[in-house]
């Protein structure tokens, strides 16, 4: 399916952040439903579309992208993936709060806005600490939860333009926080420049964005999909600061969604911290700026997915039941690019209520609820987590399973049984 074919999809033909015109192709994950695209019934099936989905490599810049951009009407004005329904993500969403305000000094009076503030769980730890909060959430459905929920919530996709107009109206921020969203913008120029008009002289910007050195190291092939356009390296985000005149002036590593990056940024252009500037050394050193390590990368998903296929095979084979655990969308990548289908995984269970009772884009797998893992009388012989990033929260919650002869198979990597 082509660009021109499709209204809801463009391609670009530069790199989003430095704007090169030579970019090398590194893996096609091939035709593949939006992630999140969840289907209510059989029915629905045979009107289902799918998008390229082919990682490029930039060279001047090291960023890791998508060209193929599907409309964010599309993907994110009615969206099913919430903060609220993993106890993991609470719990660090409560340390992140408190990293922020200790980091500012953060007083009762002082604004923190987010941006893709989703359900509204994280300002909620803010508000818990006395902070004023402004959320920013383009989905309404999860925007009217959140405002209902006591936390103020725009619905609008960020843009510098509403940047200007929320300070004209709500004035500054002393914290601007963005968390799994910077990779969601075609054009992360405009998004980080907007941040900048939205915090204060003497505030910061907050974002974490998942690490492509993680998704090199792990092989998290299935963190790829539609709405992430942009797998960052320390390298391509300080280029990006550059751009608009940013510095960097801190960097975690933080193990959510499967590793992340957690940056400070000052509206003070100038050097970045000593710090940081030794985290881009690092990076070259790895080789996240040679184009061969990205091929290696590219030669390892096909192996993952062999050696998963050769297991859901052999069980299938032996007459084993495997079900599955978590719908989320990492987990619809990994379904389609090996063609997992109901023959290998009867149904997955999901904590998500808005999930439960539909099925699975692409490969039409139907999701339950959590209860049917040790509800039924037949219990499933493996458990495929799909959700493998809350896979230790997960069989902690499910060793009733366990208990009863259960075991949970772990597909990246390398698919391993635990």
């Amino acid at each position: 399916m082509s660009a021109d074919s499709v209204p809801e999809l463009t391609r670009r033909t530069t790199c989003r952040v430095c704007e090169a015109t030579e970019l090398d192709a590194i893996l096609s994950l091939g035709p593949t439903p939006l992630a999140n695209a969840f289907l209510g019934s059989p029915d629905e099936f045979a009107a289902e579309r799918s998008y390229p989905l082919d990682l490029y490599f930039c060279g001047r810049c090291g960023l890791l992208q998508l060209l193929d951009v599907v409309s964010p009407d599309v993907l994110f004005r009615h969206y099913l993936y919430v903060t609220g329904t993993s106890t993991t993500q609470a719990a660090h969403n409560r340390g992140y709060a408190r990293a922020v305000a200790d980091l500012l000094d953060l007083g009762a009076s002082d604004l923190v806005t987010e941006i893709a503030s989703n359900d509204g769980t994280l300002l909620r730890a803010f508000a818990a600490q006395g902070m004023r909060t402004l959320g920013i959430e383009p989905a309404r459905n999860l925007a009217a939860e959140a405002t209902a929920g006591g936390i103020e919530t725009v619905s609008e996709f960020f843009t510098h333009r509403l940047a200007a107009q929320l300070r004209a109206e709500r004035g500054a921020a002393r914290a601007v926080v963005a968390n799994n969203v910077l990779a969601h913008v075609d054009d992360p120029r405009d998004f980080l420049a907007g941040c900048r008009e939205l915090v204060a002289a003497d505030g910061l910007i907050a974002i974490e964005v998942p690490y492509v050195g993680e998704l090199l190291e792990r092989i998290e092939y299935d963190t790829v999909y539609h709405e992430h356009l942009s797998y960052f390296s320390v390298g391509s985000l300080l280029r990006l600061a550059e751009a608009v005149d940013l510095s960097v002036v801190r960097i975690d590593r933080v193990p959510v969604h499967g590793g992340s990056l957690r940056l400070f940024f000052s509206r003070s252009a100038g050097r970045h911290a000593p710090d940081v500037l030794a985290m881009e050394v690092d990076e070259q050193r790895a080789g996240l700026m040679d184009i061969g390590r990205y091929q290696r990368f590219a030669l390892e998903v096909e192996e993952s997915r062999r050696i998963l296929l050769e297991l859901l095979e052999r069980l299938a084979g032996e007459g084993r039941e495997v079900a599955g655990y978590g719908a989320p969308a990492k987990g619809n990548t990994l379904l389609n690019f090996c063609r997992i289908d109901t023959r290998l995984l009867r149904y997955t269970v999901d904590r998500n209520p808005r999930k439960v009772g539909l099925y699975t884009p692409g490969t039409h797998i139907p999701v339950r609820d959590v209860s049917a893992l040790t509800g039924a009388d037949s219990l499933p012989d493996y458990v495929l987590i799909l959700a493998w990033n809350l896979s230790e929260e997960i069989m902690q919650q499910q060793q009733t399973y366990r208990d009863r002869g259960g075991r949970f198979i772990v597909p990246v990597p390398r698919a391993r049984v635990v």
